[in-house]
């Protein structure tokens, strides 16, 4: 899909606010029939401008926390020391996003603990343990000031 045009976006500003709404609700607030909303979002989702649904929880009701933000340094930026690297921290429960950066560091992470002691835990035996990883920078959110869920359309 090369272009969204009004009706697309009208359907995502939609499932945005509400992934649960049904076919015929959608299909009214975006002005098309039922079966013209449901090919269209059908093509948004096969074509990956939709890329999933799921629930959003509260980090704090399942006693997650602690935000830590993470700058890992490698050892350099082969390819193969990326993939690794990146294989790797795909398997760390904790980590919530991962980004490969520009700049001083390699990549930055954001991870969900308990508490300080399972932050511990997790440098220990997840983060410390990443293959090529040579400096490790730890910063403690304080507070969520915000977290956005989605882009504005």
């Amino acid at each position: 899909m090369s272009e969204l045009d009004s009706i697309d976006l009208a359907i995502l500003k939609e499932l945005q606010k509400n992934g649960r709404i049904t076919n015929a609700e959608l299909a009214e607030k975006v002005g098309l029939s039922p079966s013209a909303c449901s090919r269209r979002h059908d093509i948004l989702e096969k074509t990956g401008v939709i890329s999933g649904y799921h629930a959003r929880l509260s980090n704090k009701a399942i006693e997650y926390r602690m935000m830590v933000i993470v700058h890992i340094s490698l050892s350099g930026q082969f390819a193969k020391t990326l993939n690794e690297f990146e294989a790797a921290v795909k398997r760390c429960p904790n980590v919530l996003v991962c980004y490969l950066m520009s700049g001083e560091y390699d990549y930055i992470l954001r991870v969900a603990a308990k508490d300080l002691e399972d932050y511990e835990r997790i440098h220990r035996d997840w983060l410390s343990a990443l293959p090529h990883v040579v400096k490790i920078n730890s910063s403690f959110a304080l507070r969520e000031v915000m977290d956005r869920p989605n882009v504005g359309l």
